[in-house]
């Protein structure tokens, strides 16, 4: 067995409960920390998701600015070429003598009863009659059998809004006119 003496017994047992209470100290210590370490990490955790979601928003949101962009792009492209074909049609308009045919056909159709009275028609009124008599619309008869081509035409050649003989619902307005139906216009349209 081995042999120690008292003093060497002593210091080993002074030893050993120094190691205890230091062990006891650290271990006190560890808890607190680790708690903080815990909050610390919870508090991560929840910074990065929110960061993720941020993300993603950003993500849509420049998505969507994109997509804006090329509408605007392609809104300027058809403005620019509105304002072309306007130009076009303003110019050739200068150019054509004041009497055609177009109002020979007028002159004809008021002659011969064959002409309806245009300026009925809510958004048309007596200046866009003469002026879709001059385009050889005469009747509501006419006006019922435009295709879409035509009412793209005649709208471009009138100078409207694309669009406009359907919004103003042109078609059903003579429908309804040339039945005779004039008061029930009247409520509809007036």
């Amino acid at each position: 067995m081995l042999d120690f003496t008292v003093n060497q017994l002593v210091i080993m047992g002074l030893v050993l409960l120094l190691g205890i209470v230091l062990g006891l100290m650290m271990r006190s210590g560890s808890k607190k920390w680790r708690v903080a370490y815990q909050k610390e990490r919870d508090w991560r955790v929840a910074a990065e998701g929110t960061r993720d979601r941020y993300d993603a928003r950003i993500k849509e949101l420049e998505a969507e600015n994109a997509r804006l962009v090329d509408i605007e792009k392609d809104r300027d492209a058809h403005v620019a070429h509105v304002r072309t074909a306007n130009s076009r049609i303003a110019e050739l308009e200068r150019d054509r003598p004041f009497i055609n045919a177009g109002t020979a056909g007028s002159i004809a159709a008021a002659a011969s009863g064959n002409r309806d009275d245009l300026a009925r028609i809510f958004g048309v009124g007596r200046s866009g009659e003469t002026r879709l008599n001059e385009l050889g619309v005469h009747s509501y008869a006419d006006i019922l059998n435009l295709s879409a081509a035509d009412e793209a035409a005649l709208e471009a050649r009138l100078g409207s809004a694309p669009g406009t003989i359907a919004e103003e619902r042109w078609k059903e307005q003579a429908d309804l006119l040339k039945r005779g139906r004039y008061e029930e216009h009247a409520k509809l349209f007036a």
